[in-house]
């Protein structure tokens, strides 16, 4: 790959949009037969990726082609639903002046955007377990990523991000908002909440974490604020503990196999039985000498299980808590079989989105949530935190009291490390650096 393409992408400061926050530099290169734009956008409720798929038709395919070109695929591959008709149009019209890209209809089912699910579908190849896309020939980039690689190409960096704002809103959006303001902030622009005593959910209503704060700051891997009431029953499934759901686990669970009967990995012929290892935690046994505690690392906490149960129990919080419990003893994960096929009933057991909405009990929520993009919006303070991706922590080149523009460098990567760099969101000057944070003030802003 050119190395002045991967260079601006690294300055840009690009990390995926949408998930962990892998540095895109390194994700990209590489070499690859296929890059597939995994524009699913499969949680219920979010709207950022199919917006953009059509308001930025034109970017993102010009970003894909790049990346085609530099690193020697064969083909792009957006992948969407069918159910994306405006970004489905506007993609169409333009797709045909590039001779390497091509378009792919998903169906609307959970979890469509998993990338190892994503690779499946559009070409029909099986991510070992333990692995990456890259395994098989594949690198798998999220559309907000795409449109970010787009304006690096025009020396633009990553100041802002889009996410969608629903809920109990007043007026549910979509907006662009410079990174670093606070959750608070980013629920007022969609009017405030429409209850007094409410959650937020940071991303989509099944993977997505409840905040603790909603004075802690939007990211560049932020995609989502979902506002529910206190007592919502997606908000105390989430906040249950692992403890308490074992016990509830040791009664109540009838091994039934539900869990694994919808679980995506399993079907994708992965080595991962949910109901066994809810068996290992309950009786610690599983009668079966094939399973053991590690298989728990196969899992992608998709949460699918949960709503399959019958019961409501847990399953991937199960998997979660002993993928740390191993990790934290040095424990790595043992599974690296390829298998050769799906499970034979993998494609009549796609759980519907629409079914998914109705046991989230979100079906009100499901409102339009539309783009809006005002780039005159002045914020007062920015709170840049210096994690927000995957690898080492970024480490300030500013001092307090320094006067930055938006888009100057506030934070590089650590010498020889994994990481991102890090960019004013803002006019202002450096108010305060901490081990956690960078605090830009906008002296220019009295409100």
């Amino acid at each position: 790959m050119e190395e002045k393409f991967i260079d601006l992408i690294k300055e840009a400061g690009i990390v995926g949009a949408g998930g962990a926050g892998f540095p895109t530099h390194v994700k990209l290169n590489a070499q690859a037969e296929y890059i597939i734009v995994n524009g699913a956008e499969c949680e219920p409720l979010l709207q950022v990726d199919q917006q953009l798929m059509a308001q930025k038709s034109e970017e993102i395919l010009l970003a894909l082609n790049k990346i085609v070109e530099e690193t020697g695929a064969k083909k792009g591959i957006i992948a969407l639903k069918g159910k994306y008709k405006k970004a489905l149009e506007n993609l169409n019209k333009k797709v045909v002046k590039y001779e390497n890209l091509e378009l792919f209809t998903l169906d609307n089912f959970y979890p469509a955007g998993d990338e190892q699910v994503t690779v499946y579908e559009v070409l029909k190849r099986i991510v070992p377990e333990g692995g990456i896309p890259l395994n098989v020939g594949v690198i798998v980039i999220n559309v907000e990523t795409l449109l970010n690689v787009y304006n690096a190409m025009n020396n633009i960096v990553v100041t802002d991000k889009y996410l969608t704002i629903t809920g109990a809103v007043e007026n549910p959006i979509t907006e662009k908002v410079p990174i670093g303001i606070l959750v608070k902030e980013a629920i007022e622009l969609a009017g405030g909440t429409t209850i007094d005593e409410f959650g937020v959910i940071d991303g989509g209503p099944m993977m997505g974490k409840v905040i603790e704060d909603i004075q802690q700051p939007i990211k560049k891997n932020t995609k989502g604020l979902i506002v529910l009431p206190k007592n919502h029953p997606l908000l105390l499934s989430k906040d249950r503990s692992i403890e308490s759901m074992l016990r509830q686990a040791r009664s109540a669970c009838c091994h039934c196999s539900l869990c694994t009967d919808v679980c995506p990995r399993n079907l994708l012929g992965h080595k991962l039985y949910p109901d066994k290892l809810m068996r290992l935690a309950s009786y610690s046994s599983t009668c079966d000498v094939n399973t053991k505690a590690t298989d728990a690392f196969l899992c992608s906490e998709c949460g699918l299980c949960e709503r399959v149960c019958i019961m409501g129990l847990q399953p991937w919080k199960l998997n979660k808590f002993l993928k740390a419990q191993l990790s934290g003893k040095g424990i790595k994960n043992p599974n690296k079989n390829t298998p050769k096929d799906t499970n034979l009933f993998r494609e009549y057991r796609k759980f519907p989105v629409n079914k998914l909405k109705s046991r989230l009990g979100i079906e009100k929520y499901d409102v339009e949530a539309p783009i809006v993009e005002e780039d005159n919006k002045s914020f007062k303070w920015v709170v840049i935190d210096l994690q927000q991706h995957i690898g080492a922590k970024a480490e300030p080149v500013v001092c307090v009291g320094d006067q930055v523009s938006k888009g100057q460098l506030i934070a590089d990567i650590p010498e020889n490390k994994l990481g991102a760099k890090i960019h004013a969101s803002i006019n202002g000057i450096i108010k305060d650096i901490t081990e956690k944070s960078i605090v830009i003030f906008n002296h220019n802003n009295e409100n």
